[in-house]
């Protein structure tokens, strides 16, 4: 099932991948023969003739000594109102889901809306989360089973979850259809983004292409 529901701007993944290995003085083949990927494959997705897929940016990650998550960090201006239209949500794929940014990023407060949407079977990874502040969770659609602590709770569409996040939590999609959940992260430290531990959610399940 297809769960991109609007065509949208995404990050680009070209420009970055450019400027993270310049500033590592690396050549492309230099990153190459770190990575494992070819040459002529990282020149493609340079030059943003191609888009890689998650497996390789944690390959190219991994070369880089970078989390994964430094290909989507940008630095916007913060604002006290923000409007998010549907077609302009920043979208970051996951392992067999989507992560799709509701404003937090532009918006001044301790408050991070954001979408996850999981494949069938999917889930937010082996290993559990923990961050300052607080999680609110609402399930839009499907089934998501979330491990709060040594507790489980189970979501279906019109529930909802709310719990200290320094409990560590994680979750994944038990039923056989597309799970979609909002989830508000608010109240934590200044500076932190916790938004950075969902958006690697499912990858650390993935297997090599």
């Amino acid at each position: 099932m297809d769960i991109y529901d609007h065509e949208a701007p995404s990050v680009n993944i070209s420009d970055r991948l450019r400027q993270l290995r310049e500033e590592r003085e690396l050549s492309i083949r230099g990153l190459g023969r770190l990575s494992g990927l070819s040459a002529n494959a990282l020149s493609v997705i340079e030059r943003g003739l191609s888009s890689p897929s998650v497996s390789t940016l944690y390959k190219i990650a991994t070369a880089l000594e970078i989390p994964v998550t430094a290909f989507f960090e940008e630095t916007p201006p913060k604002q006290d109102v923000v409007l998010v239209k549907s077609s302009e949500r920043n979208r970051i794929p996951l392992y067999r889901g989507l992560w799709e940014g509701l404003g937090g990023s532009h918006y001044e407060g301790s408050v991070e809306p954001f979408m996850v949407t999981l494949e069938a079977g999917s889930s937010s990874g082996r290993f559990p989360m923990a961050h300052s502040g607080h999680e609110f969770v609402f399930c839009l659609r499907g089934e998501f089973i979330y491990e709060v602590g040594e507790e489980t709770y189970t979501l279906e569409a019109g529930d909802s979850l709310l719990f200290s996040a320094d409990l560590e939590h994680k979750w994944h999609n038990p039923g056989s259809t597309v799970a979609n959940a909002l989830i508000m992260l608010c109240g934590f430290r200044p500076g932190e983004s916790p938004s950075k531990y969902h958006m690697a959610s499912g990858n650390a399940e993935e297997k090599e292409d």
